[in-house]
């Protein structure tokens, strides 16, 4: 595996002010994005690292876990936040905050969440329907951010009948944001099916005064390559393709400076990982060191590398048991009691330890505020219940 002490990319994307090492973003992740993943990413690549998704209003209140989840470590050295909001006016705040109190080097909006939780309060993917507010949201949140580069994300539309991206670009491009990623789906495809990269390539040609990220069905770095070359789009937006794979990011970079020149293939091909068993338990470790530091508590570290256990090991020679035995861990030591159990010699298994990961869900009717469809227009109850539309859903 390859780490960025190696790979030594070359400038390749811009946003705003930001001049980015390789053209790839760390998608905001519920549960999975915090300091310690994003840590754990950058060891082994380049790119943006963006946070988990942070409610404005929760921040403007200063809530404990909000105030936790936009602490960066000073390894990070572009800060990236993604926020959510369903008001313009808390939105405005939040930015002005993160602004005033240089907390963020980079903010990024969320209008692609597919999550009920979020949608029924008409957040995330279900608020482009309504143009005017879309458009007070990102023309606030550009303005309170001045000179730090905004940035959106969404995905198609609330389902096939009720696409949104195209207008929502136009506004957002109109209102200053400095780049705007796109997920191929719906809401209502939520995680399932196969990304419509057409729409992407249909955004970059809509959009053309900022950068077009692309994202959806990145399992490897010749998918990333393959996007940008079928779209046209100017960057990749990467998510469930990196769980138990940090070293994704590594692959990236090496693959796009061959595509640039910078490195020939030869070179690109053996920077590409294969990581051994032993090599992946290094990483697995890693990662659970990486959040003890950030939970500040052992047990709550522990408690949250459980999760990512089939992730990492996906492919992998370990018995059902060890895997039983790693998703109950309890503390650091006896994770290297597991671990040390392992055949560290044992290769990398291909095409087994590859491909989708993370749940993909199923196809489902996005829940909605009443009558959210009818109109793109806010109507008088709505417009009122904006102030109740942003629960305390930091992190997801």
């Amino acid at each position: 595996m390859t780490s960025t002490a190696t790979i030594n990319p070359s400038p390749q994307l811009t946003i705003g002010p930001l001049v980015l090492d390789a053209p790839v973003v760390l998608a905001p992740m519920a549960g999975i994005t915090n300091t310690a993943f994003r840590r754990l990413c950058r060891e082994f690549g380049a790119g943006l690292y963006v946070s988990e998704m942070i409610t404005s209003r929760a921040l403007v209140e200063r809530t404990r876990e909000s105030m936790r989840l936009i602490r960066h470590h000073e390894s990070e050295t572009t800060r990236s936040i993604q926020l959510y909001g369903v008001d313009p006016q808390t939105v405005r705040e939040a930015v002005t905050m993160l602004v005033a109190e240089d907390r963020a080097d980079h903010i990024d909006l969320n209008f692609g969440c597919p999550v009920p939780k979020v949608t029924r309060k008409g957040g995330g993917a279900a608020l482009p329907w309504k143009h005017e507010l879309f458009r007070s949201i990102v023309e606030a949140a550009v303005t309170a951010a001045g000179d730090i580069p905004l940035t959106i994300k969404m995905r198609k539309g609330i389902d096939g009948d009720h696409l949104t991206y195209l207008e929502a670009a136009r506004a957002a491009e109109g209102a200053g944001v400095s780049a705007i990623a796109l997920h191929a789906r719906t809401a209502a495809e939520f995680y399932s099916g196969q990304a419509d990269w057409s729409a992407i390539a249909k955004l970059k040609e809509t959009v053309t005064s900022v950068p077009v990220l692309g994202n959806g069905d990145i399992w490897s770095s010749a998918d990333a390559i393959r996007m940008m070359e079928e779209t046209g789009c100017d960057g990749v937006v990467v998510g469930r393709g990196c769980l138990g794979r940090p070293w994704l990011f590594g692959d990236l970079a090496a693959a796009f400076r061959a595509r640039n020149g910078e490195l020939d293939a030869e070179a690109a091909s053996a920077a590409q990982a294969h990581p051994s068993l032993g090599q992946v338990a290094a990483a697995f470790r890693r990662h659970a060191e990486l959040l003890v530091e950030f939970f500040e508590d052992e047990d709550r570290g522990c408690r949250d590398i459980r999760k990512h256990v089939a992730w990492y090991f996906k492919g992998y020679p370990v018995g059902g048991e060890l895997r039983a035995s790693l998703a109950t861990v309890q503390s650091l030591a006896q994770l290297d009691d597991l671990l040390g159990t392992l055949d560290a010699t044992r290769p990398y298994p291909g095409e087994g330890a590859e491909g989708p990961r993370g749940r993909a869900g199923t196809p489902k009717r996005p829940a909605l505020p009443d009558r959210w469809l009818e109109s793109h227009e806010l109507a008088g109850q709505e417009r009122h219940n904006l102030t109740e539309g942003e629960g305390d859903t930091s992190g997801g």
